[in-house]
């Protein structure tokens, strides 16, 4: 089946709307960065003891979100699926915006930006930050490397090879990511050998989730045909994810209840933690992913456009929900220095540690979102990654 791209034409009043929200988004989010950076994180509810707070929410969840929006792409050239092909253009850009929005707010929250040229230059291997500078940087150029290969048509025959290559460090960079908590022993919520296929887990769904919305939007607002058997396959797909999410975030926690040195911390989150636990059940398991299933699984509600970009956005804030009680809740939780005694000191030792995000921060978070935005919708505006229509024809195929 031949498949025409065209640019959208991005003349309309929603468009040009969407991208002043989207610049006052990330004006926003740069003078948190610069409020942080002039008076310091004094004016931030970030403490000696919570040292990453909602910037750090936002920057993993994009980062992670990030692999899993080649799901698309991968499934395609990977797996051998037609239906996928035409869609994996705006698979590949979405998950260069998303890491791009990421890196961002990382870079903005740590303190010393200008410092960035260290990092890069000085690397202490046995550190898995210093690993993932790597696989960031690594993973934008595979990624651009594989839109060429798809995008360009005398290299159409070196997509699969390039597609291997994306898979496998996509898989090994949210590895990465979640083994940045995974081989952290001074908190006691870590130290976990199930976070880095969790995170490969969460970065199935959440990706997916952005892509849908991204999907649907883009064809609504360009006035073009996006059959409903297409999107049918897509949330069949998500709500597989959403529930393999939770397959893993139940091995997570069952796990955890078999050792009796993190009974206390299972207690805290799951029960007595005050907003833990109401995110997590209220926010990542219910909201986040009971409803959503529910709402794509139903015959004649999940049918629907409206249904699938509702369903897909509460999955994307169930997904910030989880990763506020996996960061934040696990800083609060204090390390168990001396198992069976009770601990204080002037160091705050055996104390649950209080969190309020400030202003500054919120913004310098949503202005990574809005980051990752401007760039999908500019790049849809002046390159060819969206197929002049998905319609019954393309749902028909593998």
């Amino acid at each position: 089946m031949k498949i025409a791209y065209r640019e959208i034409e991005g003349r309309s009043a929603a468009y040009w709307l969407l991208l002043a929200v989207l610049g006052a988004m990330i004006a926003a989010g740069l003078a948190g960065a610069w409020t942080m950076e002039h008076h310091g994180h004094i004016v931030t509810g970030m403490t000696n003891q919570i040292v990453w707070g909602i910037p750090h929410v936002f920057a993993v969840f994009l980062i992670v979100a990030a692999s899993g929006a080649l799901n698309v792409a991968s499934i395609a050239s990977v797996f051998g699926r037609g239906f996928y092909k035409p869609l994996a253009p705006l698979s590949g850009l979405l998950a260069i915006a998303l890491l791009v929005g990421g890196l961002a707010v990382l870079m903005l929250d740590l303190g010393r930006a200008d410092r960035l040229v260290v990092a890069m230059t000085r690397y202490n291997f046995t550190s898995i930050f210093a690993l993932n500078v790597f696989l960031y940087t690594g993973f934008l150029a595979v990624v651009a490397l594989y839109l060429w290969m798809m995008m360009e048509r005398r290299m159409n025959r070196y997509t699969t090879p390039a597609g291997y290559a994306a898979f496998v460090w996509r898989l090994v960079l949210t590895t990465g990511t979640g083994s940045i908590f995974g081989f952290l022993v001074a908190r006691q919520a870590y130290a976990s050998a199930m976070l880095a296929p969790m995170f490969i887990a969460m970065s199935f769904s959440y990706g997916l989730a952005a892509y849908l919305v991204v999907l649907v939007v883009a064809y609504a607002w360009s006035g073009r045909e996006l059959d409903a058997a297409v999107l049918r396959r897509l949330k069949n797909l998500l709500i597989v994810l959403i529930a393999a999410v939770l397959y893993f975030v139940a091995v997570f926690h069952l796990t955890n209840l078999y050792f009796a040195r993190q009974i206390a911390f299972e207690r805290f989150i799951l029960v007595d933690g005050g907003i833990y636990p109401a995110l997590f059940w209220g926010g990542q398991i219910v909201l986040g992913s009971l409803v959503p299933m529910a709402m794509l699984a139903h015959p004649h509600l999940g049918a629907a456009r409206g249904t699938v970009v509702a369903a897909s956005l509460l999955v994307i804030l169930g997904g910030l929900a989880q990763m506020y009680v996996t960061i934040i809740g696990g800083q609060a939780f204090p390390l168990e220095l001396f198992p069976g005694m009770e601990v204080s000191s002037s160091f705050f030792d055996g104390r649950i540690h209080p969190y309020t995000p400030g202003l500054p921060e919120v913004a310098l978070g949503l202005g990574g979102v809005a980051i990752a935005g401007i760039v999908v919708a500019l790049a849809v505006k002046l390159l060819r990654f969206l197929p002049e229509r998905l319609d019954a024809q393309l749902a028909e195929s593998q």
